[in-house]
């Protein structure tokens, strides 16, 4: 049986693995952000917990249909996102993003779905309302309820190391239709991608897996 000083000099050991383990899952294998606006709904929710699989990205293996996390490409938030948590929590946020388990809010992140990858040319709209890619409708069963794919006309091709995003409440999404005056022309370099969202984690009862749907029939 271990003497009661062995443990107490092998728990800073323990401490020091579990942080290390901790930054490389953080690093190369998930991540979790908060969902702070509706953008995405019905698919995410305000509020929701999700998580990040960052894999995808280390071999830039992207699809139509995967919903991502990516930095803000060319100051499309105006605003930084401020926490109006209890103080206590704050304080524990600040510890974990120091440590890279959480991830930095000076850093501004937001949530879409990947429309169009490199080569891709997205047209909206054909005569019955649809978005068309390289010439095929698109068929998007995740658009928010009352919406229509898309209320501004636009044709754009995606250059290689781009992708065109859209939020699934097109009513509510400023996305990459609504800045193609920037040095990007709405598109979002694949350098700026941080990963795929895989799960909605909490609360408990919006909890499901998200798996990407390829909106080309």
């Amino acid at each position: 049986m271990p003497r009661k000083g062995s443990l107490l000099k092998e728990f800073p050991i323990l401490v020091v693995v579990a942080l290390i383990v901790s930054l490389l899952i953080k690093t190369f294998l998930v991540q979790f952000f908060y969902i702070p606006s509706g953008s995405m709904e019905n698919t995410l929710q305000i509020k929701d917990r999700v998580a990040v699989n960052k894999i995808p990205f280390i071999s830039r293996s992207i699809h139509r249909g995967d919903i991502v996390v990516f930095r803000d490409p060319a100051n499309w938030l105006s605003e930084p996102f401020t926490s109006e948590s209890p103080f206590v929590v704050e304080k524990i946020r600040e510890g974990l993003v120091a440590l890279g388990v959480l991830p930095n809010p000076a850093k501004q992140y937001l949530v879409k779905r990947v429309v169009g990858i490199g080569g891709d040319r997205v047209i909206c709209c054909n005569k019955n309302k649809k978005l068309t890619i390289n010439g095929k409708e698109s068929t998007e069963p995740y658009i928010f309820e009352g919406n229509d794919p898309s209320d501004l006309n636009f044709d754009v091709t995606v250059p290689a190391g781009k992708i065109w995003v859209m939020g699934d409440h097109r009513g509510a999404s400023a996305d990459s239709r609504y800045h193609q005056d920037d040095i990007n022309k709405g598109m979002v370099p694949l350098n700026r991608l941080t990963g795929r969202v895989v799960a909605v984690i909490w609360p408990f009862k919006n909890l499901k897996i998200i798996s990407g749907t390829n909106s080309l029939k």
